[in-house]
C-alpha cells in the first residue's frame, strides 16, 4: 500500500510539471473546433447616437470633430450601431407641440450617412415619446412611423434595419413603467401604421423587446426573461431581432456567473431568430465590486463633469479594457449575434437629457466635445478600452461564424474565435495574476496571421492611435503557441 502510494504522490507531481510550462506558466490547451454556436453574426458595435444636446451646451460638432470620430470609427469597423433619439430634439418642438421632421436634423443625417456609406446596420429608435402622457398616443405613432419612413425612404438610409419604440419598457424610469401589455399594444400599433407606408415594414422590423437582464420592475409582472418569453409569444412575427441591455458587475462576469445568465435569457428567443445586447456596460452596485464601488463614489465627487448619478468613472482605467472584451467573449461563446457597448463618446447626452453640463452620462471612450464644452482638452484623447473594443469590433466582422472553442482553464481566462470568408481570428483575454501559454489548435492551416497585444506596458498605436500588431506575417500549421500574460489581451487574425 506504502508503494502505491508513493507512486500516485509521484505521478501527480509529474502530472503537474507536465501540465506547466518550462518558464513555470500554466499551460493551457485551446481546441478552435469548425463547429459554429452561432451563424451570420451581426456584430459588435457602439451605442452612437446623435449629440441630441450639443447645441443646448454651446457647441454643435465641428466638421474637424465630425472627421476625428469618423477616423476612429473607421478603424473600429463596428458591425451594427445603436442609434436612439429624443424626439422634443427632433421632430417634435416641445414649445408648440408641432411637428416637422427637417427639425435640428443636421447631425442625425450626417451619422446615419457615415453608416450608410460603410455599410453598417443600425438600430434606430426612441428613447421614449415626445412626452410621458403620449406614451399610449396616436399623435406619437403617427409622428414617429413617419419620421422613419422620411429616414428610410425619403432620405434613403436604408442603413437602418431595425426600430426601438421604447428604450427600456420594463424600467421603473420608462414611461411605460413595465406595463407589458401596453408596450405590446403599441408594437402592434406603430406595426400597423408602418404598413401604411410602400415597403417600410419590409425594410424595418423591431429590435425587441430592450429590456434590461437581471433586473425586475416590483411593479411589472415579468422580468426580463418573463418579457422574452410573452414577446416571443405573442408578437414573434413582427420582432426581427431581440435585443436586451445589460449591466453586470465585474465579479459577476469574471466568476462566470453571467454566462449562466445569458443562457437564461437566450432560452425564450424562438429558433431561427437572433438576439444581441443592444446596450452592455459595468456597473458596480454588487457587494462583490464593493471596492470598485468605493473607488467610483470618490471619483464621483471630484469629477466637474458628472455627478456619477448615470456613468462609469472607471472607463478611464486600463482594467476596463479587459472587462469588455471578456463580456464580449461570454456574450459570442453563449450563442448570441452581437453586442454594442455603450457608449461611444461622452459628448451624447446628460443625466435625463436635462441639459447639465455638470452631470453628463460618463460611459465612454473619449469626450469629442472636451474642449468646446468642457474646456479640456484632455478628455477627447483616446482612452485605453477603445484599444480592446475596437480590435473586438473590426475582426469579429458581419457574417462571421462565431466558433465553438474548448480550454483547460480556469475562469480567469476567456477566449472566442470566429471565422469569415476563410479567414480566422482568436481573441483571449487574462485577468488572472499569473502569465499563461496558450497552445491553439486551429481547425486548419492559416498563414499570414497578425498579433495584437493589450498589455499596461505595450499597446502599440498609430499616429492616430489605432492599434497595430506587434508581429505580422506568421505563418503557422494548425498550431499555434504564445504567452499572455497576466492582465492582458491578445488578438491574433489573418484579416484585413
Amino acid at each position: 500500500m506504502k508503494k502505491i502510494i508513493i507512486f500516485i504522490v509521484q505521478l501527480s507531481v509529474m502530472l503537474f510539471f507536465l501540465s506547466c510550462s518550462p518558464s513555470g506558466n500554466e499551460k493551457v490547451n485551446i481546441v478552435i473546433s469548425s463547429e459554429a454556436v452561432s451563424t451570420g453574426y451581426l456584430g459588435n458595435g457602439v451605442e452612437w447616437d446623435p449629440y441630441d444636446e450639443a447645441e443646448i451646451w454651446g457647441s454643435s460638432v465641428s466638421d474637424e470633430d465630425w472627421q476625428k470620430l469618423f477616423t476612429r470609427v473607421d478603424f473600429m469597423r463596428p458591425g451594427y450601431i445603436r442609434l436612439m433619439i429624443n424626439s422634443p430634439f427632433r421632430y417634435f418642438n416641445p414649445e408648440t407641440a408641432e411637428y416637422d421632421r427637417t427639425r435640428n436634423i443636421e447631425s442625425l443625417v450626417r451619422l446615419l450617412q457615415y453608416c450608410q456609406d460603410n455599410d453598417i446596420t443600425v438600430m434606430y429608435g426612441e428613447y421614449n415619446p415626445p412626452t410621458w402622457e403620449m406614451k399610449d398616443d396616436q399623435r406619437w405613432v403617427d409622428m414617429s412611423v413617419d419620421y422613419l419612413n422620411y429616414l428610410v425612404n425619403d432620405l434613403g438610409f436604408s442603413c437602418i434595419r431595425y426600430f426601438v419604440i421604447f428604450n427600456e419598457p420594463d424600467g421603473d424610469w420608462a414611461s411605460t413603467n413595465g406595463d407589458y401589455e401596453l408596450w405590446k399594444s403599441m408594437l402592434i400599433r406603430f406595426s400597423e401604421k408602418m404598413g401604411e407606408y410602400p415597403g417600410l415594414s419590409e425594410q424595418v422590423r423591431f429590435a425587441s423587446p430592450d429590456v434590461v437582464m437581471d433586473y425586475k420592475n416590483p411593479v411589472s409582472e415579468f422580468d426580463a426573461p418573463g418579457w422574452i418569453n410573452k414577446t416571443a409569444e405573442d408578437v414573434d412575427d413582427l420582432v426581427g431581432l431581440y435585443n436586451v441591455h445589460a449591466y453586470p458587475g465585474q465579479h459577476q462576469v469574471r466568476s462566470g456567473q453571467f454566462a449562466d445568465i445569458l443562457a437564461d435569457h437566450k432560452a425564450g428567443v424562438p429558433e431561427g431568430k437572433k438576439i444581441v445586447l443592444g446596450e452592455a456596460g459595468y456597473k458596480y452596485w454588487r457587494e462583490e465590486d464593493s471596492i470598485l464601488m468605493k473607488e467610483y463614489q470618490q471619483r464621483a465627487k471630484a469629477h466637474p463633469f458628472t455627478e456619477g448619478s448615470d456613468a462609469n468613472l472607471l472607463v478611464y482605467d486600463y482594467f476596463y479594457g479587459l472587462d469588455m472584451p471578456f463580456l464580449c467573449m461570454e456574450v459570442m461563446n453563449a450563442g448570441y449575434s452581437g453586442i454594442a457597448a455603450w457608449m461611444l463618446d461622452d459628448a451624447m447626452h446628460s443625466n435625463g437629457d436635462s441639459g447639465n453640463t455638470k452631470d453628463i452620462k460618463l460611459w465612454g471612450m473619449w469626450n469629442v466635445l472636451g474642449e468646446e464644452v468642457f474646456n479640456d482638452p484632455s478628455e477627447e484623447e483616446i482612452r485605453p478600452w477603445y484599444y480592446t473594443w475596437a480590435l473586438m469590433c473590426r475582426y469579429f466582422p458581419s457574417g462571421s461564424d462565431i466558433l465553438k472553442s474548448e480550454l483547460n482553464s480556469d475562469n480567469n481566462l476567456r477566449v472566442a474565435a470566429a471565422v469569415h470568408n476563410g479567414r480566422y481570428v482568436l481573441a483571449a483575454v487574462n485577468v488572472g495574476e499569473k502569465d499563461k501559454e496558450l497552445s491553439v489548435s486551429f481547425p486548419e492551416k492559416i498563414e499570414n496571421l497578425s498579433l495584437y497585444v493589450y498589455e499596461e506596458d505595450q499597446r502599440p498605436v498609430n499616429k492616430d492611435g489605432h492599434p497595430i500588431p506587434v508581429k505580422t506575417g506568421i505563418n503557422i500549421g494548425n498550431r499555434f503557441e504564445t504567452k499572455i500574460k497576466a492582465q492582458s489581451f491578445i488578438l491574433l487574425t489573418n484579416m484585413e
